[in-house]
């Protein structure tokens, strides 16, 4: 069995976040400020990385359609639309927690950030659950590029 390499290194990269994560929530709770604040911000470029990897693919590749049984296509498509909110909710409630961070309001940043957490470690269960699916129980289905679906080719 062969890996796809994009996919698989994007889906390294949302794991890497969710451990930095992790490990910053360790930090602040040890009191280690300046530890924590440069392990959240790895942890933001690791999903940056994530994001840029993704988003380049499903542009220039396309997406690939879920290749499992069609008794479970609906199931996978529901489970995947979750993942999809839950990212781009734990993407916008991360953006505002590292900004209330560095600007130090730390009172909020304190009430949002455990949240985030949260979230973000469903994110990235969910992220690895969803490749394991298209890629490692099932092979994926057709790949079918953005621009080519937009231009026609």
């Amino acid at each position: 069995m062969s890996l796809p390499l994009l996919p698989t290194i994007s889906t390294f990269f949302i794991v890497l976040s969710a451990v930095l994560v992790a490990i910053g929530w360790v930090l602040v709770i040890q009191r280690k400020i300046e530890a924590h604040k440069k392990t959240m911000i790895a942890a933001a470029i690791s999903a940056l990385i994530f994001f840029i990897i993704y988003a380049s693919r499903t542009i220039f590749i396309g997406n690939t359609a879920f290749g499992g049984p069609d008794d479970i296509k609906i199931y996978y498509t529901i489970f995947l639309i979750f993942h999809i909110t839950l990212a781009t909710t734990g993407a916008v409630f991360g953006i505002v927690t590292i900004v209330l961070g560095l600007k130090n309001n730390i009172a909020k940043h304190r009430k949002i950030g455990p949240i985030t957490s949260v979230i973000w470690f469903f994110v990235a269960i969910t992220g690895v659950a969803v490749y394991l699916l298209l890629y490692v129980f099932y092979h994926g289905g057709e790949t079918t590029s953005v621009i080519k679906a937009i231009i026609g080719g």
